[in-house]
């Protein structure tokens, strides 16, 4: 018998229970893995809430590294023994867990187990933020908020790789440090000072061409008023809340303003859309433009704690979950 969290009904983070699992063997075109290292995300508290209702009961969990045990039959180019990554499907708080094959990437040797957990999805995320939601350009200025979050941090580093100029917003001068040590050029306190105006500021009234928000109802109306005239709001998560219905004419009134919803899952559908994805990432964390940031670490079966420390921002950079 091996051990997984487990979710029997949706609400806080004392609903996941730490329960013995049967793993059964493979199916066609699975394997099992026995898993190393886990990644926390806020996707993984909205599954927990209920907030994207799953079926019950479910062990939550969409990113992780480990070892392959067992190959199932129709497998092809992965063997026992085998180090592997993914992000996506959910099911990743186990010690070992069944996975379809064509959802797995071989991370390089250089790069560890705990930073495969702590980067697929969010780094994945990056690369389809700032080269396939819109492509960055050199010498622009954009606005990150959380900017010293798991996706914050390698969304600062990378998109000042790419030449971008970074603003992004934080909650405490710790985090402003180290955004600012990460590519983030101007990150603003927004506990002391209104962002909107801050970011006037610094564009000479211009704004910016586009806004990364993963906080939601506490910054996305706002935001708009960061954007320069046909601006891009890019919204990819809420964990301030879920962002109230309003008419689109604002975004007529605010400028002609664009807005997209994208989310990883979509854009890593294809396994050459994943496999391009995760290339790209490995290949920018192995130049060392882009380094992967583990905050905190917490044992799997612990968590519940690192839930509650996702959701009281007390956070910083990326959080794994250690198994073993």
């Amino acid at each position: 018998m091996t051990h997984a969290i487990r979710v029997h009904q949706p609400g806080g983070p004392g609903q996941m229970r730490w329960e013995e699992c049967a793993v059964g063997d493979p199916g066609p075109g699975e394997v099992r893995i026995r898993q190393t290292a886990v990644g926390l995300n806020f996707i993984d508290v909205y599954h927990r809430t209920g907030l994207y209702p799953q079926p019950l009961p479910f062990t939550p969990g969409v990113e992780g590294a480990g070892i392959v045990d067992l190959v199932g039959p129709d497998v092809a180019g992965l063997e026992a023994g085998d180090r592997v990554a993914y992000a996506g499907p959910i099911g990743g708080y186990a010690e070992s867990r069944l996975i379809a094959a064509d959802r797995l990437v071989v991370p390089p040797a250089e790069i560890t187990d705990q930073q495969a957990a702590a980067m697929m999805l969010q780094g994945m995320t990056v690369d389809m933020l700032l080269n396939r939601v819109r492509t960055t350009k050199a010498g622009e200025t954009i606005l990150v908020h959380a900017a010293a979050g798991g996706v914050g941090l390698i969304l600062c580093q990378w998109a000042a790789a790419l030449g971008a100029t970074v603003i992004g917003t934080v909650s405490t001068e710790e985090k402003a440090e180290l955004a600012r040590a990460n590519g983030c050029r101007h990150p603003i306190l927004y506990t002391n000072e209104d962002f909107v105006e801050r970011v006037r500021e610094l564009t000479d009234g211009k704004g910016v061409p586009v806004v990364y928000d993963s906080v939601g109802k506490d910054t996305f109306l706002r935001s708009f008023d960061c954007l320069s005239p046909r601006g891009l709001m890019v919204s990819f998560g809420q964990s301030s809340g879920a962002i109230e219905p309003f008419a689109p004419g604002l975004l007529a009134q605010k400028g002609s303003l664009f807005l997209t919803r994208p989310t990883l899952f979509t854009y890593i559908e294809e396994r050459s859309e994943l496999q391009h994805s995760a290339r790209a990432l490995f290949d920018i964390v192995r130049s060392g433009r882009v380094k992967i940031d583990i905050g905190q670490r917490f044992a799997l079966a612990c968590a519940a704690d690192a839930h509650r420390a996702l959701e009281a921002r007390r956070t910083i950079g990326s959080t794994v979950l250690t198994v073993g």
